[in-house]
């Protein structure tokens, strides 16, 4: 979140567990989409305590209600796992940035190595159902680039817990100009 700034969406604001962390000082405006409703209230509580305005948006990522280029800053962390069509969400964030726009992100997704991608497989009608409609095997760099971004750091790699849930994907994808 330090590396958010201007007038920022954040996709998938679920409880509003990443507030404290954006730059107050480089974000002029905060938007937070999440179609959860049960998740509403205690996200208020948290903007409450946090002190920042925020405008909390129930609607899902993949049709938006909002003008074109009218976000500098779009965050998805742990968001493009369980929304459905994740090419749309894309597409539609592509729509939402400016020329000199930005999408900052963290998912985990698709391994590199063959038996744990098998594992991913294994596992997905189980996981998904337990865990919101998450997807552990999308391919986030190669969805990214299919919605017409241009990568500008883009890092991957395991982090600590099980292989099947710790590839990761997280970076900054820009708006091609």
């Amino acid at each position: 979140m330090p590396r958010a700034r201007g007038r920022v969406l954040e996709i998938g604001f679920g409880t509003g567990l990443n507030l404290p962390f954006y730059d107050r000082s480089l974000v002029t405006t905060l938007v937070g989409l999440e179609p959860a409703l049960q998740l509403h209230p205690l996200a208020q509580e948290r903007i409450a305590q946090a002190g920042m305005a925020v405008e909390l948006l129930a609607m899902s990522a993949e049709s938006m209600d909002l003008p074109d280029q009218s976000f500098d800053t779009v965050l998805s962390t742990y968001t493009l796992c369980s929304i459905p069509n994740p090419l749309s969400a894309l597409l539609e964030i592509r729509r939402l940035l400016k020329s000199n726009g930005q999408l900052l992100y963290c998912e985990h997704g698709q391994a590199p190595e063959a038996s744990v991608r098998a594992w991913q497989s294994r596992l997905q009608p189980i996981w998904g159902t337990m865990a919101g409609g998450c997807h552990l095997g999308r391919d986030m760099d190669a969805l990214i680039g299919q919605a017409g971004f241009r990568q500008a750091d883009a890092q991957h790699g395991y982090v600590s817990g099980p292989r099947f849930l710790g590839y990761h994907y997280w970076g900054q994808a820009l708006v091609p100009t």
